[in-house]
């Protein structure tokens, strides 16, 4: 056995009480448990086991104050809890990563979802952590490679970057996350699964994955059919993991896959907690719980590595004024628009280079490659503006040379947005600087 699972495991020895306070259950209010005697030994947050009269455990998290009682939310349907059931307070939950979490699947509290014993970290750490001091964070590192042509020039990831993907149902966001798992440069890629079904989750992590991508990841999964508290905690579990890994100085890739649902899942909390709806059926309280777990990721500290962060959105028709893709989309430093049209035809990632904004440019690309990519964005938006012309055969050739040079360079350049196996961004910026190049040859007329 390792030295540090051997400290982990002292550790939760340590945590161990024999003795814990006891209380009763008094009332059951909708979906909330409310129990006498553990007022005085219980914080919001705390977890909290119901014996059942059959045997069984209900487990919980308390989630209101009031009156000498505590409100219970289960993590399951409270069925056969009856009055007066014993309740048993276990104390705040923490997370004790590890290295040889590396390669694993985990449910939200740290549990093994893959049948294998998992040890635990010599360290506990809360679920909600503190980010790192704003005047003290490191600027964002240099340009990453990704392995895609469009994220390597277009789109670039700078180290530490925090960017938000919005996709609709069926555009490939699952395929470019794995791709961007597997390419981008980072140490470990920590992966949250928030209300995936359960066959998604396992052709997830075997398939598309794969052996290549596992073999640095840790994957944080809650799927569709667990409790709206274990989805809401497996995003905030495993940016715990990443800020674990973080703090030893290494650089860390954060993909949570999604934030939409982990908004729902904070909004059936909310609810049952007493928090009235305000924006569009979410709670006041989501833009806080989203805007804390994105600032969680970033540039860390001095003597800190950095987690560079990659959260989807789902946003039904492309609606990218709705409340989690507005509130994200604010806050991150950047956003990736997947249209269902450039999947339609078949090229993924189905990025769509002009509703999509890097906001580590211009300081992640040399001047030379900054003017590249103006020329391109140019031509794309002269394309754009013709595009129902050209299509409808409206358009002479030879009537704006602008717009001929974009008709030039658009088959090349969709291609190259499609493309991956690219072997570095400098790679990536010589092809593009082809394409453009071929494409300001005017064509001979027959």
């Amino acid at each position: 056995m390792r030295r540090t699972e051997i400290h982990g495991l002292q550790e939760e020895i340590g945590r161990l009480r024999p003795v814990r306070p006891v209380g009763r259950v008094h009332s059951a209010d909708g979906a909330v448990i409310w129990v006498t005697g553990l007022s005085r030994h219980v914080g919001i947050g705390d977890r909290m086991q119901i014996l059942r009269g059959d045997g069984s455990v209900l487990w919980g998290e308390a989630l209101r104050l009031r009156e000498g009682m505590v409100g219970m939310l289960p993590d399951a349907p409270p069925d056969g809890v009856a009055e007066n059931d014993r309740v048993t307070a276990t104390g705040a939950p923490v997370l004790a990563p590890c290295d040889a979490w590396i390669g694993r699947v985990i449910d939200p509290l740290g549990r093994p979802l893959d049948g294998r014993p998992l040890p635990a970290g010599a360290v506990p750490r809360p679920f909600r952590a503190v980010p790192p001091a704003a005047a003290g964070r490191r600027p964002l590192g240099p340009r990453l490679g990704t392995g895609l042509g469009v994220f390597n020039t277009l789109l670039p990831i700078a180290r530490g970057q925090r960017i938000g993907l919005f996709a609709g149902s069926g555009v490939g966001k699952s395929r470019l996350l794995a791709q961007l798992a597997r390419g981008l440069e980072a140490d470990v890629v920590v992966l949250a699964l928030i209300g995936e079904r359960g066959r998604e989750l396992g052709e997830f992590v075997t398939r598309v994955l794969g052996p290549e991508g596992m073999a640095r990841s840790v994957v944080v999964a809650a799927t569709s059919d667990r409790s709206a508290l274990d989805r809401r905690r497996a995003a905030l579990s495993a940016m715990t993991v990443a800020e674990h890994f973080r703090d030893g100085g290494r650089q860390v890739l954060f993909l949570a896959d999604s934030i939409t649902r982990f908004a729902e899942a904070h909004r059936e909390v909310a609810l049952a907690s007493g928090e009235l709806p305000a924006l569009r059926g979410h709670p006041a309280s989501m833009a806080h719980q989203i805007m804390a777990l994105a600032e969680r990721a970033g540039p860390g500290e001095a003597g800190q590595g950095d987690i560079t962060a990659v959260f989807t959105v789902l946003v039904a028709g492309s609606d990218m004024e709705e409340p989690v893709a507005d509130v994200l989309r604010g806050t991150l430093d950047g956003h990736v628009v997947l249209e269902r049209g450039i999947a339609e035809r078949g090229r993924f990632p189905a990025v769509n280079v002009l509703r999509s904004v890097s906001r580590c440019l211009p300081d992640a690309a040399s001047p030379q490659e900054n003017a590249l990519l103006a020329d391109v964005r140019r031509l794309l938006g002269a394309y754009d503006r013709s595009e129902p012309m050209v299509r409808a055969g409206l358009y002479r050739a030879g009537s704006d040379p602008e717009l001929d040079e974009a008709i030039r360079l658009l088959p090349d350049l969709d291609r190259f947005l499609g493309e991956d196996g690219h072997a570095t961004p400098r790679d990536s910026f010589d092809r593009l600087g082809l394409i453009l190049r071929r494409a300001r040859v005017p064509q001979p007329t027959r």
